[in-house]
């Protein structure tokens, strides 16, 4: 469906582009905000990719990969656009997080370097179900309900997934 719509939006098809934004937004949202942790923050993020989601919708090719994950793709590159602009990233209100103002060149940095390397071999040995729950929790900002609908799994074994798979993660990298 995501796919049809983009090349009805690539053909300039504004109600295509709405009903691409009703379906997605949401989700999208939940990057832009674990990336900017700022509501004004991620609704401009996502106020500019579906702008250049309406720009650059031809240039989506479904050979590389699936439509979601090319809009979450402009998503995060327009949060993160955003975060350069402002030089850092905003904290998240709750000072229990522990957030910290980081420049996003440490996340840069971080992906490629040899912790990069241990962080994504750790997420490599995970059981699947473990591994999927903590993506789509911590890198697609999806909420624990969300990822029990998108899986069709009950919320409890969800919870169970991510959790396991978070004390495996930890073990791995202590």
């Amino acid at each position: 469906m995501s796919e049809a719509l983009l090349a009805r939006v690539a053909r300039g098809d504004r109600a295509a582009l709405r009903a691409l934004y009703e379906a997605h937004s949401v989700r999208l949202f939940g990057i832009a905000m674990a990336i900017l942790r700022d509501r004004d923050a991620a609704a401009d993020a996502l106020h500019d990719a579906f702008l250049n989601i309406a720009r650059r919708a031809a240039q989506f090719d479904p050979t590389r990969g699936a439509p979601e994950h090319w809009l979450g793709a402009v998503v995060r590159h327009a949060a993160l656009d955003i975060a350069r602009r402002r030089g850092r990233e905003l904290p998240s209100e709750d000072a229990l997080l522990g957030d910290a103002p980081v420049p996003p060149e440490q996340y840069e940095a971080l992906a490629a370097s040899a912790e990069g390397a241990r962080l994504r071999a750790c997420l490599d040995g995970l059981e699947p179900k473990n591994r999927d729950g903590i993506l789509l929790a911590f890198v697609h900002g999806l909420s624990h309900p969300q990822i029990s609908a998108r899986l069709g799994t009950p919320l409890g074994t969800v919870k169970a997934w991510i959790r396991r798979g978070l004390l495996a993660l930890r073990e791995c990298l202590a």
